[in-house]
């Protein structure tokens, strides 16, 4: 045997050594991490999105001016989805949804000015019916908690309204996979109405020392149904690839009113929104 036989033998058994070893290193690292290995779990999947947005406001608080203000408003809203293992795994999905609502508007006649912020945070179950390979109706519902306040920058006494309430949604929809340009565009379409729920809500005329500093907290949490709070808040999004990122464009109504303690207020928006998704597994 020459040295390039030798050589050639010595080899292969040195590359079948190795192939051994790295069977018997994968295969029982598989067996004991079980599933934190799997990338075909659909309860693993996580798709999260960040979107900013701007459009227009229009406010109406009549606890500190009796007057409409529309204006601006600017947001910023944080989703994160992914399926449960509710109903046998790959059925029901799980929605996290923050946003932060910020607004500034001014009066008909121009010589005032508010400033509104609202926090919103979503926790939500949506189950799927699929009607065809791409297109699936969702149904669920969603906890709803919302704070923030409403500042007029003329008032001297009582110059802001707090805003808290929280309420159970019902929320129905649509996933929509098509394809543009030979790439995948994914829309959606979600609507929230709240249909039981709590609401801080003074009377008119009642100051915040009143009812903090002196107690008289009587009828300031209100129970909100469809009959006083006549709300919804809708989204309609498309995803696309753009290069190695997907993009998420989207367009939000949302019309927040109420009637408690014989005061009617509301807040609606119209936002146009962009921003980016990111899809990835988790793993034990």
């Amino acid at each position: 045997m020459n040295v390039l036989q030798r050589l050639s033998a010595w080899g292969c058994r040195r590359l079948c050594t190795l192939l051994g070893v790295g069977c018997l290193t994968v295969f029982p690292l598989s067996a004991q991490g079980g599933d934190s290995l799997r990338t075909d779990d659909p309860t693993r999947y996580v798709q999260r999105a960040t979107l900013y947005g701007v459009g227009a406001a229009h406010v109406r608080a009549p606890y500190l001016s009796p007057h409409a203000y529309k204006g601006m408003d600017f947001r910023l809203s944080r989703e994160s989805v992914r399926m449960t293992r509710i109903g046998g795994g790959g059925k029901v999905w799980q929605q996290l949804f923050f946003q932060t609502d910020l607004g500034y508007t001014h009066n008909r006649v121009d010589n005032n000015n508010t400033l509104s912020l609202l926090a919103n945070w979503n926790y939500g179950l949506h189950r799927r019916f699929p009607l065809t390979h791409n297109f699936r109706l969702t149904v669920g519902g969603v906890a709803d908690l919302n704070g923030g306040f409403v500042y007029n920058m003329r008032n001297g006494n009582n110059p802001a309204q707090a805003r808290a309430y929280a309420h159970l949604d019902a929320s129905g929809g649509f996933l929509w996979d098509l394809r543009l340009a030979r790439r995948p565009l994914n829309l959606r379409y979600q609507l929230n109405v709240p249909l039981l729920g709590v609401m801080f809500m003074p009377e008119y005329g009642q100051s915040y020392y009143e009812i903090f500093s002196l107690g008289h907290a009587g009828g300031v949490v209100n129970f909100t149904s469809l009959h006083n709070q006549p709300a919804l808040r809708q989204i309609i999004s498309a995803d696309y690839p753009v290069g190695k990122l997907k993009m998420r464009l989207a367009y939000i109504w949302d019309a927040q009113q109420a009637k408690v303690n014989g005061i009617k207020t509301h807040t609606y928006s119209h936002v146009f929104m962009v921003g980016f998704v990111k899809e990835f597994y988790l793993l034990k």
